[in-house]
């Protein structure tokens, strides 16, 4: 396996210091358009690991919205497989480059969605993966695999829905994402600061976008952006978090392959942060349509979404002055088993002191990256194994939570993953 990591960013730098430790590559090349950000990743592995790991990684320039381009470096390099770890909005040319290119694929976000020119609030408009689900039969007769939304949230939200549709429940009531942390980024002086952890235009696109929500009696349909607020409780001391409705890709995938009444994604956003995104929405701030505006050189146009970016901390800067943990998880309700009412939570907990001390990364990127490179282990090994467009809920869910949780001296990830039981809400049938 010859891996293309398209991305030196905050993910794209933690999943190469993930798979340093693993053996389950020939080789990986670190690529960005500004090409000394994958050197300072490959940098830390060297100083990290010493050479001799240092050796199967190399760099390159990409310019990751050309897709000739793409395809160009990725026959160049005899890539295997291109690992795709930059903004969502390069999905599609970096999708094409791989297929041209006759390479697998792999992401974390999925193509963009664009609402319903009409009724955006109630009805769907092209949702998160469609252009990559309509290329699914061309993949599939030309042998190649794209596992999508292959991250934390989509990705290891999916393989952990999967496992309890086969190993826990008989009937599932909902399928229900639910994120939450208890972050603080503080500035030099100690004082809490807005900063996100995440890619601020990922999560101006997700969160200002309508949600979708799955029914079976329904299928996909939209609703107002933060609405169904509920309050839910997160292990590991975070406690409870108001969590709101997102669009999100889990919603988009996991009804396609596995059974469930009702498919849901909510975040632990917080009062300021949607108040923050509100106003962003009301001021234009979140466009991505440049606009012309005044500069001492005269007159230039500029996106204001990357405006907005620009002018906010570096989300794989800020781990040094974060303290807290996020948790990423599914909430299945529904009947055991046993044809009992039945409702667990599964889930995975990311603390930062942990990730900054291990991988001088935060955790929210940390988390992120971690899934990815355990699917291309077991892709390499052959655990996992197919073709067409797929998400990670079409897999076996087991050997990647074993894989994940088995300790590294045993040859795991050492990531143990929790399952919580809790008051069942659905009635006895």
């Amino acid at each position: 396996m010859k891996i293309l990591l398209v991305g030196a960013g905050g993910v794209g730098d933690a999943i190469a210091k993930i798979a340093a430790q693993r053996s389950f590559y020939e080789s990986i090349i670190i690529s960005d358009y500004d090409e000394s950000r994958a050197r300072r990743t490959r940098d830390w592995i060297v100083a990290r690991h010493g050479e001799h790991v240092g050796a199967r990684f190399s760099t390159a320039q990409i310019d990751a919205s050309n897709s000739e381009a793409v395809a160009a470096l990725v026959r160049d390099l005899a890539v295997t497989h291109v690992m795709n770890a930059v903004e969502p909005k390069f999905v599609e040319s970096i999708f094409a480059g791989a297929r041209a290119a006759g390479a697998d694929y792999l992401d974390m976000a999925m193509s963009l969605s664009h609402p319903h020119p009409e009724h955006p609030h109630t009805q769907t408009g092209i949702k998160l993966g469609d252009a990559q689900f309509a290329e699914a039969q061309q993949w599939e007769a030309e042998g190649r695999l794209a596992l999508v939304g292959m991250g934390v949230e989509p990705g290891m939200s999916d393989v952990f829905a999967r496992y309890a549709v086969d190993h826990l429940f008989s009937e599932v009531e909902e399928l229900g994402t639910r994120d939450g942390a208890n972050l603080v980024v503080t500035d030099e002086e100690g004082n809490e600061i807005f900063a996100p952890s995440f890619s601020i235009w990922t999560t101006i696109e997700e969160c200002l976008n309508p949600p979708v929500i799955w029914e079976q009696a329904r299928g996909w349909y939209t609703t107002e952006p933060f609405s169904e607020p509920e309050v839910f409780t997160f292990p590991a001391g975070i406690g409870p978090v108001e969590c709101v409705n997102v669009e999100h890709e889990e919603v988009l995938l996991m009804p396609r392959w596995l059974s469930a009444k009702r498919v849901t994604f909510k975040y632990g956003l917080g009062a300021e942060f949607i108040g923050v995104l509100r106003t962003l929405n009301l001021l234009g701030l979140d466009s991505v349509k440049p606009v012309r505006v005044r500069s001492a050189n005269g007159p230039v146009e500029v996106v204001p979404r990357d405006v907005v970016a620009a002018s906010l901390p570096d989300p794989a800067q800020i781990g040094p002055r974060m303290t807290g943990k996020t948790c990423a998880g599914v909430w299945v309700t529904g009947w055991g088993l046993d044809g009992q009412p039945r409702e667990v939570y599964l889930y995975h907990v990311s603390d930062n002191a942990w990730t900054m001390a291990e991988y001088n990364t935060q955790c929210v990127v940390w988390q992120t990256a971690l899934n990815p490179v355990i699917a291309l282990e077991l892709l390499a090994t052959g655990v996992w194994a197919g073709a067409g467009v797929r998400g990670p809920e079409s897999f076996d869910a087991k050997p990647f939570l074993d894989l994940m949780a088995l300790p590294v001296e045993d040859g795991g990830y050492g990531q143990a993953w929790g399952l919580e039981e809790r008051e069942p809400s659905v009635g006895v049938r």
